[in-house]
């Protein structure tokens, strides 16, 4: 089973997230807070990251630079999960993330790219 980490300060995408992912088969994994990142991946060891922008007192594009940075990580696919309407390659290009998807997110589109991704 495919592992898929959500990374999001909001309990409501949260949740929304892992009844779409587990009804397609996938096991979700979910921290609120950047902090915990480095011991969920540790933990689970997802084949996917849902990244937030705004996690509190982190920026997403921090994270997303450390994880890619990181030999351990850096093949772990990344997709950035935005309400923001700033520049989609602004954001891949900054943190190198694999993907985008925007708030509010099309169901359909957040499982094709999922599955995409968790299929590499």
């Amino acid at each position: 089973m495919k592992k898929i980490l959500v990374i999001d300060d909001d309990e409501d995408i949260r949740d929304i997230v892992r009844l779409i992912l587990d009804n397609e088969g996938y096991e979700v994994n979910e921290v609120a807070d950047g902090h915990e990142v480095n011991s969920a991946i540790s933990t689970t060891r997802p084949d996917v990251i849902l990244l937030d922008v705004l996690l509190g007192d982190m920026d997403e594009r921090d994270i997303c630079q450390e994880l890619k940075n990181d030999e351990a990580t850096a093949d772990i696919p990344v997709i950035i999960v935005s309400a923001t309407h700033a520049n989609q390659a602004m954001y891949e290009k900054g943190c190198r993330a694999d993907d985008y998807i925007s708030k509010p997110f099309d169901i359909d589109d957040l499982i094709k790219k999922v599955s995409y991704y968790a299929a590499a």
